[in-house]
């Protein structure tokens, strides 16, 4: 099954497969490092992160690669697939983070829709779907998925594109040397990694307390 998606050759069956993979692979793609070029990896060398196991070859080369994939889905997904996942569930958490703490912080956009006067961060969610706005996020962002998704399976097919590359990079790496980029991709990965951890932790805290930020 996923063999089949190392050399897709049909584009519709191969976003069907995708698309199933993502729903099994899921957050363990978080800790599945990658980006360009692979490098022959003797069996024998121990990970630098779990040096009771040996390092997953296939991850060898990549920016931020630290040998963590304990259970191997490098060895049968797609490791450019992996990456994909890895940075939109990273980016998505940093922002997730952000917004979680800045409402149970106080901060509002004005003006305020009914129902929403007074919610900590983890009424929000409740108060959205009753008020409708959860409901046109999910379609929204499920179009953006669609697109996605047809990036990802092109880049699988060999289009040249970079695993979370949406040129959108506000000209900030322009000028800058290859070393500078691969610093500043280890930097973002970094982050995405650290957000994932971060926000599932303020969640978890924010239930618990029931209290503001800090939620002690």
């Amino acid at each position: 099954f996923f063999l089949t998606i190392q050399s897709p050759s049909n584009p519709t069956n191969t976003m069907m497969k995708l698309a199933a993979l993502a729903a099994l692979a899921g957050s363990a793609a978080a800790f599945a490092p990658s980006t360009g070029g692979r490098a022959v990896t003797s069996l024998s060398e121990k990970s630098v992160s779990l040096p009771f196991l040996e390092t997953p070859p296939n991850t060898a080369g990549y920016v931020g690669d630290v040998g963590f994939d304990p259970f191997r889905f490098s060895d049968f997904i797609p490791v450019d697939f992996l990456r994909e996942a890895e940075l939109k569930h990273g980016r998505i958490c940093m922002m997730a983070w952000l917004g979680f703490v800045a409402v149970d912080c106080g901060f509002r956009v004005y003006p305020i829709p009914e129902g929403f006067e007074g919610i900590t961060a983890v009424q929000a969610h409740d108060a959205a779907v009753e008020q409708g706005g959860l409901s046109q996020m999910l379609l929204w962002f499920s179009l953006a998925e669609v697109f996605d998704l047809i990036a990802v399976v092109q880049m699988l097919e060999g289009s040249g594109r970079a695993p979370g590359d949406f040129g959108l990079d506000g000209g900030f790496l322009k000028g800058k040397s290859a070393a500078e980029i691969e610093t500043m991709k280890l930097k973002e990965i970094t982050h995405c990694r650290l957000a994932m951890f971060a926000f599932s932790g303020v969640v978890t805290q924010a239930v618990l307390t029931q209290g503001p930020f800090p939620y002690v």
